[in-house]
């Protein structure tokens, strides 16, 4: 948009996080967000440095008076992102408080007080649940949902007309699934709109024919010059559960898939930084004889989710980024394939098993490994133990790509970083992440910790951007007509 617009009306980012919500805000608006509300200085204070012309209240929301803080200027837009891990299926059966899950309620305050002509309010899907808590601390189910029908009820007293969707980010172009609830309430007597959906199943006609783009991938934001160790060379072993994760996701998205996903591995080449890999529907590229190995076969793997050990493709849009540990920490594992020749380290399986060493040879343990996948072994077969029966037919980590044959001769594994995390929660390359500006003005450094936390609990910019122009575009239409 080349023209501001919500001249006079003031922009409230409340639970504003990191930024993410306020970067896709002033895309959409293509101005400057006034005001940031957040009780947590860290990520005020990347907010503060990406968004250096907003004003910033490092204080509860409950501490805040709207009237004080806008002067009593009219309101265009108060956006709420209340906690939601009080209401995700992610915190599993563990007590909520009803303090946190409450916290929704402040949209009354806005509106009595502010009178906001559009309320937006994000949160996880289960927050239409909303109900009371039991004397065990966790929700009733007996009143499952009558919180949220009250709330709905109060804002409609206010004179707000209400409707609500999920949404997933992939759709409006982020490279995550991100399924999030969005509320919208406005009392201006203009009708509420939904975006239309921009993206797609690159399968879907809808693509093939043109009318949506494809959906980003989560291979897009995968920085392949990032060293990816091997799994079998750790001075400590991967834990059981995690051992098995990368069993299931190798043996379904590599040695079983019928389309493997495949990328150049010459890390030498700032180019691979971006590269988004390829697929069997296209020529398979130049294989160089650079340092390391021909083509790599990357997947993604959920860890800290012991309830659902899940691996996915990764041409696909990431999952859902979480904050915590419990819902998921992505990590990345590539198995390394090799063309099998006589002078290559593979070999093909109705051979005899070449030499066990007892060094660093790769082959033999990755074969160890890979054997575990057939059978009655579901289990996996850790390197530590005696090898176990080698099928005879054509299953010893043979891929084949092209009519020809791969071994697979290492497999890699890595947490993914914030800056990839970052990217796919859609945030723009020049967003910093890593570093951020107290209230004094000085300039502090964040932890990784400290930056997942924000990725995990932040809104997708093109989902915000995609709402407030829905709701807001027939005032860009009037100025621009002005």
């Amino acid at each position: 948009m080349n023209m501001s617009f919500l001249p006079h009306e003031l922009i409230v980012d409340n639970f504003a996080g990191g930024g993410g919500t306020s970067t896709g805000l002033e895309q959409a608006f293509g101005r400057p967000v006034d005001i940031a509300i957040n009780h947590d200085p860290k990520a005020l204070a990347m907010h503060r440095i990406n968004h250096p012309d907003t004003k910033h209240y490092c204080e509860s929301v409950w501490d805040i008076d709207p009237v004080e803080v806008t002067g009593n200027q009219p309101v265009g837009l108060v956006w709420l992102s209340p906690d939601c891990k009080h209401f995700s299926k992610a915190k599993g059966g563990k007590p909520v408080e009803k303090k946190i899950r409450g916290l929704a309620w402040i949209a009354l305050r806005w509106a009595a007080k502010a009178r906001p002509r559009v309320i937006m309010l994000e949160n996880v899907e289960e927050f239409k649940t909303w109900g009371h808590v039991g004397e065990d601390g966790k929700p009733c189910p007996k009143h499952r949902g009558e919180t949220f029908q009250s709330f709905v009820k109060a804002l409609k007293r206010q004179g707000y007309e209400i409707e609500w969707r999920e949404l997933r980010a992939c759709d409006y172009g982020s490279p995550t699934i991100r399924k999030r609830f969005f509320l919208i309430a406005r009392r201006d007597g203009i009708k509420i709109q939904w975006p239309a959906v921009t993206h797609g199943n690159p399968e879907s006609i809808q693509v093939q024919k043109g009318h949506l783009k494809p959906w980003r991938t989560a291979a897009e934001c995968i920085d392949w010059s990032i060293e990816c160790p091997s799994i079998f060379n750790r001075r400590r072993p991967l834990a059981e559960a995690t051992m098995n994760r990368i069993a299931k996701g190798v043996e379904k998205f590599v040695l079983n898939s019928g389309n493997p996903f495949i990328v150049k591995a010459n890390h030498t080449a700032s180019y691979y930084r971006y590269f988004r890999g390829q697929s069997l529907m296209s020529p398979l590229q130049t294989i160089t004889s650079a340092p390391g190995f021909a083509i790599v076969a990357p997947v993604l793997t959920e860890c800290a989710n012991a309830s659902n050990p899940r691996s996915m493709p990764i041409n696909e849009p990431l999952r859902t980024i979480c904050a915590q540990v419990k819902g998921g920490h992505h990590a990345l594992m590539v198995s390394h394939l090799s063309k099998m020749r006589n002078n290559c380290i593979g070999q093909a399986a109705d051979e005899p098993l070449h030499t066990i060493t007892s060094g660093g040879g790769h082959f033999a343990e990755v074969g160890a490994f890979l054997t575990a996948f057939y059978g009655n072994e579901k289990d996996g077969n850790s390197v530590q133990e005696p090898l176990r029966t080698i099928p005879t037919r054509d299953r010893f980590g043979l891929v084949t790509i092209n009519q020809q044959q791969y071994q697979i001769t290492d497999i890699g594994f890595r947490m993914l970083q914030p800056a990839e995390l970052f990217k796919a929660q859609g945030f723009p390359a020049s967003y910093i992440f890593d570093r951020g500006i107290d209230a004094c003005g000085v300039e502090i450094r964040l932890t990784k910790t400290e930056q997942t936390r924000m990725v995990g609990n932040s809104v997708c910019p093109q989902l915000s951007r995609a709402l407030v122009e829905a709701n807001f575009k027939h005032e860009l239409a009037y100025r621009g007509a002005a």
